[in-house]
């Protein structure tokens, strides 16, 4: 088994992606997937081929990764402080776990064409369990948007598959997340997706991820859907 293989069955335990890989195209899956982040740290090195992966799919992968590495390590430095209590606790532990296991999949994939992670300064954020409730609702919402942004670039059809069922794990993220925070979990019929640009725009917003020091702080990720 491959490395690719081997990442296709670790998000796909109950076989549902390999039917659906079976019997469908890449047009008939969402709108959208795997998008960029904004700040110079998650921008990929040129890329070449990864496990049998085309260029594009692996630059497409590298940015999926900076996402992934941006949740992760806000839900385990939220675990870490302690602050965090009863159901929004347990559900920073569950959302961390999963969040985690995504950046080591995207990582076993990558090989040596990952890119590095990235440093992270959450600015206390993760210390008061309001302002994480607000900032996971942003970037769960964000994550959402930003797996919705660019399928139609991926040429494999596995990887395509795997990153629709990665999509529907943050989106129920995102629910858990709004339901928390007091926000209604979905009022639209329809989601869009967010453009690389818009995603750059918004991570950068935050100031989070390691910048150059001339660039302001800022703890009120505006996203939310």
């Amino acid at each position: 088994m491959n490395e690719l293989e081997r990442f296709l069955d670790q998000v796909d335990r109950d076989g549902a992606l390999a039917e659906t890989r079976a019997r469908a195209s890449r047009r008939r899956f969402l709108g959208g997937a795997l998008a960029a982040l904004g700040a110079a740290a998650f921008a990929a090195r040129p890329a070449r081929a990864a496990s049998g992966l085309g260029a594009n799919d692996v630059d497409i992968l590298n940015y999926a990764l900076g996402l992934e590495f941006l949740q992760a390590a806000f839900y385990t430095e939220a675990e870490q402080s302690k602050a965090l209590t009863g159901t929004t606790a347990r559900a920073a532990r569950t959302v961390g776990a999963v969040e985690r296991a995504h950046v080591t999949a995207f990582l076993k994939l990558l090989g040596a064409q990952a890119i590095k992670r990235p440093t992270f300064d959450f600015q206390g954020v993760t210390e008061n369990q309001q302002a994480f409730l607000k900032t996971a609702v942003a970037f769960e919402d964000l994550a959402v948007a930003a797996y919705k942004g660019q399928a139609p670039r991926l040429r494999s059809d596995a990887v395509l598959a795997a990153a629709v069922g990665i999509h529907s794990v943050e989106a129920r993220h995102a629910a858990w997340m709004r339901q928390l925070f007091g926000i209604t979990p979905a009022v639209r019929a329809f989601d869009r997706p967010a453009s690389r640009p818009q995603i750059n725009r918004i991570v950068a917003s935050t100031h989070f991820v390691s910048a150059p020091a001339k660039m302001s702080a800022r703890t009120d990720p505006q996203f939310t859907g």
